[in-house]
């Protein structure tokens, strides 16, 4: 078999993943990162302990992908979470299994999850050229065929075929500035337009800077348009000085892409659900029965049993109730009203932050051109993509990662003659 040249840009998740499938039967793999060192979004992700993957079946993944899941049938079939869990650990990285089904490295460094990757590439003969970026595709007189890359240094290296894991948007300070998608759109690609995914949300409400830094654990959050509710869950939330964050609200943001123009139009409402163990008459009971307890004090001090002090006032301005009125003085209205307000805490979406706080990119280049079991471009010879390029996204939880390390996988071993 003729020696092959096959060039990745890109030395994120994908890419280096792309890269160490790639190689092989004697192929010479290059990989090009545009900063100083490999992986520097990965070292980032969970927080800087890199959620690596998730431990949930097989069968249930595919049900936790929020974009053009039917695309990875073939790819995560051929690499799934559970071989991704046996390579790593196959190669010496010790990974343990936490809450929500979510595996990290023992050692709790993403910097070793990343030093594995780079000993596999250098065990498979990957040549890493750090600080190159590539300003354009080399494609033959039809443009039907790539045929290398031409670096911003002016530089040319040629390739029997080339291999785009730039990234999306997200996190832009990584280097996932958006360069992936012109070289998609040199070589006659269309994208679905890239927006922020998995990202905190901006609220009007500007009690929400009063809370900042107050976490609740345990609530129950709905997404409302008129009756319609578009999202449903339950976890940890997060107030901010913009508005509010945390894991329920993260992946809350991954339905929004169908309701842009509704956002834009402020019609999307949050509800909270801060006592989702309780229905309404439980919680009645609940309040009566800490009323005729502490009957002679002030209703702000009994309500530090009902919820974190930080939130006390704040709730009791929105229920229209004087903190300093005794509890026996409470009118049954009263009671009813501030257990209707700990149910279904209104408020009201104004927009989502931007890509330098957005964990993925939702959109990209379209599935369609794109073959799902190779990853190669249906327009172009020789062109494949990996990773968050693609019109792909998840919820939060290891599944985007996965997502990388399937479609690198898939692009490499096309990409190699494997």
């Amino acid at each position: 078999m003729k020696r092959r040249t096959i060039v990745i840009v890109g030395g994120g998740a994908a890419g280096m993943m792309a890269a160490i499938s790639a190689s092989g039967e004697d192929n010479n793999v290059i990989l090009l990162e545009a900063n100083e060192k490999l992986g520097k979004k990965l070292f980032i992700t969970g927080k800087g302990r890199c959620n690596v993957t998730t431990a949930c079946p097989p069968e249930d993944f595919l049900a936790n992908v929020c974009s053009n899941p039917r695309f990875l049938y073939s790819s995560f079939a051929r690499f799934s979470n559970e071989d991704m869990i046996h390579f790593l650990e196959k190669a010496g990285l010790k990974l343990k299994t936490e809450r929500g089904q979510r595996v990290f490295p023992v050692s709790d460094k993403s910097a070793d999850v990343i030093d594995t990757l780079k000993r596999e590439c250098r065990k498979k003969g990957v040549r890493v050229h750090l600080n190159s970026k590539v300003e354009s595709l080399k494609m033959n007189e039809k443009g039907s065929v790539v045929c290398g890359v031409v670096l911003e240094s002016g530089d040319e290296i040629g390739a029997d075929a080339v291999i785009l894991a730039c990234g999306g948007k997200s996190y832009p300070s990584t280097g996932s500035d958006g360069n992936g998608y012109a070289l998609a759109i040199q070589a006659g690609h269309s994208l679905r337009e890239p927006e922020p995914s998995l990202v905190p949300f901006i609220m009007e409400e500007s009690w929400c800077r009063d809370l900042m830094g107050l976490t609740l654990k345990n609530v129950s959050m709905s997404l409302k348009i008129d009756k319609k509710t578009i999202y449903q869950g339950f976890g940890e939330f997060l107030f901010t000085h913009f508005g509010v964050s945390g894991p329920l609200v993260l992946t809350a943001s991954t339905c929004l892409g169908r309701y842009g123009r509704q956002l834009k139009q402020g019609k999307i409402r949050l509800i909270l659900d801060l006592k989702p163990a309780l229905d309404p008459d439980q919680l009645d009971k609940r309040f009566l029965r800490d009323f005729d307890m502490f009957r002679n004090k002030n209703l702000s001090n009994v309500m530090e049993g009902l919820l974190p002090r930080k939130m006390v006032p704040v709730f009791l301005e929105i229920s229209g109730m004087d903190g300093e009125k005794k509890v026996r003085d409470i009118s049954k209205k009263d009671r009813r009203r501030m257990v209707e307000i700990m149910k279904a805490l209104p408020m009201h979406l104004k927009g989502v932050r931007g890509f330098e706080e957005a964990i993925v990119t939702r959109g990209g280049v379209k599935t369609k051109e794109v073959d799902p079991a190779t990853m190669e471009s249906k327009l172009v010879g020789g062109l494949y993509f990996a990773g968050e390029m693609l019109d792909l996204d998840a919820v939060t939880g290891g599944f985007n990662l996965q997502i990388a390390w399937s479609t690198g996988y898939a692009a490499g071993c096309a990409a190699g003659g494997h």
